[in-house]
């Protein structure tokens, strides 16, 4: 298997040992079993090539029906290993969005294995919330989220109910899912 297809195969156990079986994301399983999750790895190693990987992402993902695709997921295996390099490719990415006259159509979310919040210790368990096993741009349609939301009207507690689960879990838990990034 190459780089591009371990990634795609890495980023799928993850969406279904961590986001969907871990229920970090209420709304991931529905899609994921409807075959509506797309994931692509980008060959690009410099920002302005993966940007260009993003965009045509963006345009297949307006084209195609959400019942076909609902959400993309770009990964790149390579070339942003750096959290804040990577920073600033997701503010190219969601200006590419405003300036491609998408905003409000869709929206860019972000995940790294590297990722951290604000106020807390790089090893902290919750960071794991948002660490993928490669850093990756999650294209996703407004309109899903809408519905989504409306469905689950306390979506505003989902990050601190999946901060709970993973301090929970903890790193043994965490790791024994296989899904990287190790801590």
């Amino acid at each position: 298997m190459d780089t591009l297809d371990t990634a795609v195969a890495d980023t799928r156990r993850w969406i279904e040992r961590a986001v969907v079986g871990l229920n970090l994301c209420p709304f991931a399983k529905s899609v994921l079993v409807k075959g509506q999750v797309h994931i692509a790895a980008t060959p690009a190693q410099d920002p302005a090539a993966i940007l260009e990987a993003f965009e045509r992402e963006l345009q297949d993902l307006v084209a195609l029906g959400a019942s076909r695709r609902d959400t993309t997921l770009l990964v790149i295996p390579q070339g942003m290993e750096d959290f804040l390099t990577f920073l600033d490719l997701v503010a190219r990415a969601e200006r590419l969005v405003r300036k491609r006259g998408l905003e409000g159509v869709v929206q860019v979310a972000h995940f790294h294995p590297r990722f951290v919040f604000a106020g807390t210790q790089e090893d902290d368990i919750t960071n794991f919330t948002n660490r993928a096993p490669y850093p990756t741009l999650h294209l996703l349609r407004e309109e899903s989220i809408g519905r989504a939301v409306a469905a689950f009207p306390d979506a505003a507690t989902i990050y601190e109910a999946n901060m709970e689960r993973l301090r929970a879990l903890g790193s043994e838990g965490w790791d024994a899912l296989d899904v990287g990034p190790k801590r």
